[in-house]
Order: C-alpha cells, then structure tokens, then sequence
C-alpha cells in the first residue's frame, strides 16, 4: 500500500466533521492483478431521496519541487481513477482534495483553469490550520 499523505488525516476528520462517513481508507481499485488506491471512500445520505451519495477522494499536497510536475501527477492519477471507478462500476465521484493555497497559486492560475474544465476535475478544498473544507467545486 502507498504512504499517505501528509494531509490525510486532516481531509479524513475534515469529511467527518462536514457529515460524511468514511467507508474506505484506502478505496481498492483491482484490476487483473494490480490494486490501485484511492486515499478514502465516504458516504453521506441524502435526505430529500432518501438516498446514499457515494464520493472517493484523492489527496494531493503539491509538496515537490515543481508545481506542474505535481499537476501532471495529480492529473494523471485523478484521470485513471476516473476511468476505473467507471469501468469496475462503481457509482462514486471523484474529487481531488487539495489546500487552499494550492487552489489560489497553482488552480486559479490559467494552466489550473484549464485543466479544471478539460478534465471535468472536481475539487474538495480544505484549510489545512482549520482542518475543515471550504469548498466543493462542481
């Protein structure tokens, strides 16, 4: 299994205390003979329907030495994911978690915009000192 991330427990307690259960740490993607892990599964119950919305989570720190190499990492990854969660059946949306600070120097820049919108990339925003979410894009 991978190591971590740094901010793995704080995204954890982070989607606890916005109500979602966590249901997966780490979600197992298995394909012939490989796994594949995506840092958490969780639910929450959708009142209104009565019904059970399903999300995996990456995590992503942004911590190397170069941002668009940690894009083109987390890019890749996120787009795997995708492709397998839809393959294996698995009715879940993905998002990658990232910090506040990533979002401001590395998503809000043109590069980030473009790849939010090529990608249909879904993000979870956190503040890392809070320990809480701050935003869901679409």
């Amino acid at each position: 299994m991978p190591e971590r991330d740094i901010f793995h427990d704080v995204v954890r307690n982070a989607l606890i205390k916005d109500g979602w259960k966590i249901t997966h740490d780490p979600l197992v993607l298995e394909v012939g003979h490989k796994k594949l892990f995506v840092d958490l599964g969780a639910a929450s119950l959708l009142s209104a329907a009565k019904a059970e919305r399903a999300i995996a989570v990456e995590i992503k720190s942004f911590r190397g030495k170069s941002d668009v190499k940690d894009l083109q990492q987390a890019i890749g990854q996120y787009v795997m994911y995708k492709h397998l969660l839809t393959y294996l059946g698995k009715e879940r949306e993905l998002f990658l978690a990232i910090t506040k600070d990533v979002y401001n120097d590395v998503f809000m820049l043109e590069l980030g915009q473009l790849m939010i919108t090529m990608v249909s990339l879904r993000l979870v925003i956190f503040d890392p000192d809070l320990k809480e979410i701050i935003e869901w894009t679409p």
